[in-house]
């Protein structure tokens, strides 16, 4: 489906007035869009509306006009790209520029078969076939430039592999279960369908085609080598193929080595191979190990003993039943994992121990734009502030502005997020991109590079403020705006 985009500039909005005075502080949003249409919001108006409440004078130019009190998507009818401009009047004339993206990239028509929470087990991991799987989201411009080229591998791998897209901003729990963590990702679903593997090459069809067919022919092989069956293979318990992926296979010969002498926090599993709770624990254990691998950056391991082949590990830990799994930290005794077998409560868990054993994360200076892009796009979310200048607030006064961010970073360490500082003044392209110098020195934004969001500190900047502040930024409560980020917009920019 061909994108349009339709640009008005909005300059005065204004909230109409509610009809309930309960819901008086209700926000009003004004979008337009070609062949915008009515949207039933608490204040019903009638297409054609302009915004300073007269009938549009261009009957080209309709608007569509709803209600929206948290800054959420609104006019979910109108089908292409809308450019909105939301000033919230009550909260004190804040402006909110933000994209409303269209109904997914690809439709029944196309080769690509749209995978959701209902199908995914079903088409992908119950399936014998190899599936390559785009996580998207329909904002996403590396995802719209990626849409024709899959659609050509879909066509020319059709009746040889599947090809599927997930909408992931839709879909979160789906995206969430395969550790998606940016747009377009790509995952190769082959004899292993709990653990796929990460796309890594060019986003041109070409490209994609050759390393379909290089998973296809290793999957053969995995097949003709009796490996094709996942995570298990009887009688040896765990597969050759996946014991060179992120459970690290461990035994009486190499349990030392790789475990007590090692700096990482180590979860351990003891199983047999003929136990049940075994082979159901497997698939989470699989799919905990690359989420933990990838969160912790490797400093948390997971990895598997066969205590009825390694029985001296087994008699040195007093391993009674199976599964039993062990955490082993450097310099400590090991002590008994006792939560839950899913791999969320497992992710959780190893999460708690790196967050333990890891260093506070850096607060970083924004000197340039390349560290403030790269701090967002790695972190599900960037903290900035902005300081004072320092011939404001001299050395004493810089210094203890970023003692109380380096304590908040060491306390929110476990959410892994990236910290940025810079000077009032120094970067005034990012302050007009977030609307910060308006309000004074210091000032604060929590950035969703992902989500495309982001809210600013209304409270304090002290420690208890800043502290509440973060704390709720996770769901981005009210206030908050869209931002079209990583790319930070010079003022007066068209935003695309």
């Amino acid at each position: 489906m061909k994108m349009l985009v339709h640009r008005h500039e909005v300059r005065n909005l204004f909230p109409f007035a509610a009809r309930d005075e309960s819901v008086a502080s209700v926000s009003y949003l004004l979008c337009s869009a070609p062949g915008g249409v009515r949207f039933q919001g608490l204040q019903e108006q009638q297409a054609g509306v302009s915004a300073g409440g007269q009938k549009d004078p261009d009957p080209g130019g309709r608007w569509a006009i709803g209600e929206d009190s948290r800054c959420r998507v609104c006019c979910p009818s109108v089908n292409a790209f809308a450019h909105a401009v939301l000033r919230v009047i009550p909260a004190g004339l804040m402006s909110c520029t933000f994209f409303l993206a269209a109904n997914g990239l690809y439709s029944s028509s196309d080769d690509v078969i749209e995978l959701t929470p209902t199908n995914f087990n079903r088409e992908v991991i119950q399936s014998d076939s190899l599936w390559l799987v785009e996580f998207y989201a329909p904002w996403c411009g590396h995802c719209q430039r990626l849409t024709p080229e899959w659609k050509k591998v879909a066509t020319a791998l059709k009746d040889v592999v599947k090809v599927g897209a997930v909408d992931a901003d839709r879909h979160q729990s789906l995206g969430g279960q395969y550790g998606v963590q940016g747009f377009p990702t790509i995952k190769i679903f082959g004899s292993n369908k709990n653990r796929p593997e990460d796309y890594q090459g060019g986003r041109t069809g070409e490209a994609i085609v050759d390393a379909a067919l290089s998973a296809l022919r290793q999957l053969v092989k995995d097949r003709l080598g009796g490996r094709g069956g996942g995570y298990s293979s009887g009688k040896q318990g765990r597969s050759e193929s996946s014991s060179k992926k992120d459970v690290v296979e461990l035994t009486d010969d190499s349990f030392d080595k790789n475990v007590l002498d090692s700096d990482d926090v180590w979860m351990v599993e003891f199983y047999a191979p003929w136990c049940g709770h075994c082979k159901n624990l497997e698939p989470e254990w699989a799919a905990a190990a690359t989420e933990v691998k990838e969160r912790t950056k490797g400093k948390v391991k997971l990895a598997a003993v066969d205590a009825t082949a390694s029985q001296l590990l087994a008699s040195r830990y007093g391993i009674r039943g199976f599964p039993t799994i062990k955490i082993f930290q450097k310099g400590e005794s090991p002590v008994d994992y006792d939560g839950g077998r899913t791999r969320s409560d497992i992710v959780s868990r190893a999460l708690d121990l790196f967050s333990e054993n890891a260093p506070p994360p850096e607060l970083l200076e924004i000197i340039n734009e390349d560290i403030a892009k790269k701090t967002c796009e790695e972190h599900q979310l960037c903290v900035v502030a902005v300081l004072p200048h320092i011939l404001d607030t001299g050395a004493a006064g810089r210094n203890s502005y970023l003692e109380v961010l380096l304590k908040l970073a060491d306390k929110y360490k476990k959410k892994m997020w990236g910290w940025l500082w810079t000077e009032a003044g120094a970067q005034s392209e990012l302050e007009n991109a977030l609307g910060i110098g308006g309000f004074g020195y210091p000032a604060m934004a929590a950035i969703n590079a992902r989500k495309m969001k982001f809210a600013l500190l209304k409270g304090s900047f002290s420690e208890q403020g800043i502290n509440e502040f973060l704390r709720r930024r996770g769901v981005f409560p009210a206030p908050c705006w869209h931002l079209p980020l990583p790319a930070f917009p010079r003022k007066g920019a068209a935003l695309v």
